[in-house]
């Protein structure tokens, strides 16, 4: 949902720009064609680019969980069982608990890597996966403001283009407040201003520029 929502604001605001400089149908139809490529690769990229960091420092830190149990496994069961304490465990048995983690390395690594880290061992993300689901969320958004102007051109293609924008907003919003549990109305009708706000800037900024 979110994906879609940066290529549906984004699109919308730069074809919308581009007409409102009253550009000829075919620039406006090589715009919004570059905007949704560079926008989906741009987000594949960054979003490959921020989850492979991610899991690579999930796996350093592991590393070095990974060392420090090795090295001196004493240390870490007090630090599990302190853990375990600060949570309101009795300290008898966050004594027992501890030990008992720390007689399996591999569970006492993930233990460690649970309560300390805040993330189990395998689960450090799919940098691909997430990419190619950006690349997907956000070309989807970015089409729908621009298929009126594949089969139109001037007026019918820009209205059309404001009308198809404004319910794929009022539909991406109302999606949102599932995930969210916000009321769907407040979403759906936050969404569509934002992405009129967008579009009426950039609009406006277009129809000053191919007006001079």
């Amino acid at each position: 949902m979110f994906g879609i929502s940066d290529g549906l604001v984004s699109n919308v605001s730069l074809i919308l720009g581009m007409a409102g400089a009253h550009s000829p149908a075919g620039a406006v139809r090589l715009a919004g064609i570059a905007g949704l490529i560079g926008g989906a690769f741009s987000m594949a990229t960054g979003e490959y680019v921020s989850m492979r960091a991610q899991s690579e420092l999930m796996e350093r830190e592991l590393d070095i969980e990974r060392r420090s149990i090795l090295a001196d496994p004493e240390i870490e069961r007090r630090e599990l069982a302190a853990l375990y304490r600060s949570r309101g465990v009795d300290p008898a048995l966050a004594e027992e608990l501890s030990s008992t983690m720390m007689q399996d390395p591999e569970l006492a690594l993930e233990t460690h890597a649970r309560e300390e880290l805040g993330f189990t061992p395998g689960d450090t993300g799919n940098p691909l996966q997430a990419a190619f689901s950006s690349f997907v969320m956000f070309g989807i958004g970015a089409l729908i403001p621009l298929l009126p102007w594949l089969f139109a051109s001037g007026t019918k293609a820009t209205l059309w283009s404001v009308i198809l924008g404004a319910i794929a907003s009022l539909a991406v919003g109302t999606a949102l407040s599932f995930f969210t549990g916000r009321p769907w109305l407040w979403s759906a009708v936050r969404q569509l201003l934002i992405s009129a706000a967008a579009a009426t800037v950039t609009y406006t900024i277009g129809h000053i520029v191919g007006s001079v």
